[in-house]
């Protein structure tokens, strides 16, 4: 599932090699961290929010295909 958000916000942003997704699974929902340069945080969050709840519906989806809940947290790299 993290190649799907990555994929979809490297497509999006300005800076993509500065893009990464990581993926842990805690208790029975898979947590997907997007981490991007902090320019790039008003594109991929999207005017009110739109451009996020998109990627988190695409998300919860394919989750939903593999039995599983998921949920994306979105932040910016430190200092990169």
């Amino acid at each position: 599932m993290k190649e799907l958000v990555e994929y979809i916000a490297a497509s999006i942003v300005d800076r993509p090699e500065a893009v990464q997704a990581f993926e842990t699974r805690e208790r029975e929902r898979v947590v997907v961290r997007l981490v991007v340069d902090p320019e790039d945080m008003g594109r991929v969050i999207g005017k009110e929010g739109r451009i996020a709840q998109a990627i988190r519906t695409l998300l919860k989806v394919a989750a939903a295909q593999e039995g599983t809940q998921a949920m994306l947290i979105i932040q910016p790299t430190d200092g990169v």
